[in-house]
């Protein structure tokens, strides 16, 4: 399988990430032009290369007869992918874009631990119908779009489950 890592998910990812982790730092009172710049290039490097090809790799993976046990296998093999682990590294890039560099620690997996588990719902129906209803060349933008939001959410994590 081919690797991609095309401009318009660079454009897509730095734009709907900084969009959505900046309504959250405004929301939370942490806005910075740092954090803005940094998490703009997180989303146009690390995540638009890596959620493209992790898309692609589970229309590879998961083929078969339409049906339920097809779709709940990709909607869950997208939600192994945004684990309380991406979830805390998200957190980490957020303190290290931001400077705050005293409030990394193991804590941060915490967070991630309970703020996954806490949206398994809405994640779970949010993957099954990226994965599921939406054609994979606009799963990026979607799951950008979806992420974004649940970017206001992980940011206020931070600070509500830390």
């Amino acid at each position: 399988m081919a690797l991609e890592y095309k401009i318009n998910n660079i454009a897509k990812g730095g734009v709907i990430y900084a969009v959505g982790d900046t309504i959250a730092s405004v929301i939370s009172d942490d806005f910075s032009w740092m954090r803005l710049l940094g998490i703009f290039l997180i989303g146009a490097t690390v995540y638009a290369f890596e959620i493209p090809n992790y898309f692609k790799w589970i229309d590879k993976k998961v083929t078969g007869t339409p049906g339920l046990k097809t779709s709940m296998t990709r909607a869950l093999m997208a939600m192994l992918y945004f684990n309380p682990l991406w979830i805390a590294r998200h957190i980490l890039f957020i303190m290290l874009v931001s400077g705050n560099y005293d409030a990394i620690g193991w804590g941060l997996l915490l967070t991630g631990v309970i703020s996954f588990a806490i949206n398994i719902p809405v994640s779970l129906g949010a993957n099954y119908i990226i994965q599921n209803k939406i054609e994979l060349k606009h799963r990026f933008l979607s799951s950008a779009i979806f992420s974004g939001i649940m970017a206001v959410y992980y940011s206020l994590s931070a600070v509500w489950f830390a």
